[in-house]
């Protein structure tokens, strides 16, 4: 996305106060829940007292390695959306169908069909179709894209107004590496390579740490409240995310422009609904139905190709559009889970 005043947010930073979000909003709701079965007499440091005890007793520890997976398929994501668009990086993002039923078969021990499997195939074909001109194609630069459409200033009063069309274009030193070094940041190089190995990831990722979040639950011996285990996943969460991304990757960058240095809107919905998100994928392990899920799923596709051509003006390739058709149908999709 562009640059807020010459700078971009960093991932790390994006990671962990999505991480922040999941805590509080998992952590009101958890003592909302406490104080429901507590005597109206109790006071607050009890109600703490007995949700920090929940929270940290029995076998709270295993969530500590579905969070750290967590922690690392969320940075993924931002890197692979910062190289692929929206469209492609969610029809991708779908093979964690595949590694989900891998894993659920490894630490589930459940049984899936030859005609699901032969599905999941189809699936792999449809992301390959997907990738097909996007890999052709290389590196992607809105810098050219930019250029295509911007002619160079003739005279002084044409400059001046492009640059206030351009707010986001700092010139740093008259030299050409510090107006290519400006143009970069004002236009990233889009890398498809880097965003489809980062979108893999961020699959396997995501659907062990899935597998094994329900397989902690299935075997769990005392029944835990959701929203105690939110609080469990975004306290381990927070640790990797704030001492690996925040401290040790990028703590110079920093304290040079600052923790929320080129935040704007879309930053901030990005994180709120990856916080959201996160919060409901527990819920659909623990709670929804099949249908209700893959239902969900074909209409976040849907969704997210319409703001890809609303928003960025993507162009719809047949391509997409066929493996859109097959995964948005979810009796199709139903027999894949």
């Amino acid at each position: 996305m562009p640059s807020t005043n010459g700078k971009r947010y960093l991932t790390s930073t994006a990671v962990f106060f999505n991480e922040v979000v999941k805590l509080a909003i998992s952590l009101t709701i958890a003592l909302y829940e406490v104080s429901k079965t507590a005597p109206p007499s109790v006071p607050a440091t009890s109600l703490f007292f007995s949700l920090t005890s929940a929270v940290f007793s029995g076998d709270s520890w295993k969530l500590a390695i579905p969070a750290c997976l967590y922690t690392l398929a969320n940075s993924l994501q931002y890197v692979a959306l910062s190289n692929l668009q929206a469209a492609p990086f969610q029809v991708t993002y779908q093979l964690k169908l595949i590694a989900t039923a891998i894993f659920s078969v490894i630490l589930l021990n459940r049984s899936i069909s030859l005609r699901r499997w032969g599905l999941l195939l189809l699936l792999l074909v449809g992301v390959g179709l997907v990738q097909m001109p996007i890999s052709s194609s290389g590196d992607i630069s809105l810098q050219e894209e930019a250029a295509a459409h911007h002619a160079f200033p003739r005279s002084l009063e044409e400059w001046k107004a492009a640059k206030l069309d351009r707010p986001n274009l700092h010139k740093r030193s008259a030299t050409y590496e510090g107006i290519e070094e400006d143009m970069m940041t004002a236009f990233p190089r889009m890398n498809a390579v880097v965003g489809l190995l980062a979108t893999l990831g961020a699959c396997v990722a995501s659907s062990l740490a899935s597998v094994y979040f329900e397989k902690v639950l299935k075997d769990s011996a005392k029944s835990t409240s959701l929203w105690v285990r939110n609080v469990q996943l975004a306290v381990y969460s927070i640790f990797p995310a704030l001492f690996i991304g925040v401290v040790f990757l990028d703590g110079e960058k920093i304290a040079a422009n600052g923790f929320f240095g080129g935040y704007n809107w879309a930053v901030w919905s990005t994180v709120v609904t990856q916080a959201i998100g996160g919060i409901a994928t527990s819920f659909c392990i623990g709670h929804a139905y099949r249908d209700a899920k893959n239902v969900a799923t074909a209409t976040s596709i849907f969704l997210t190709t319409l703001g890809s051509i609303w928003l960025f003006e993507f162009e719809l390739t047949g391509n997409v559009r066929a493996a859109e058709l097959f995964l948005e149908r979810p009796s199709v999709v139903s027999n894949m889970c």
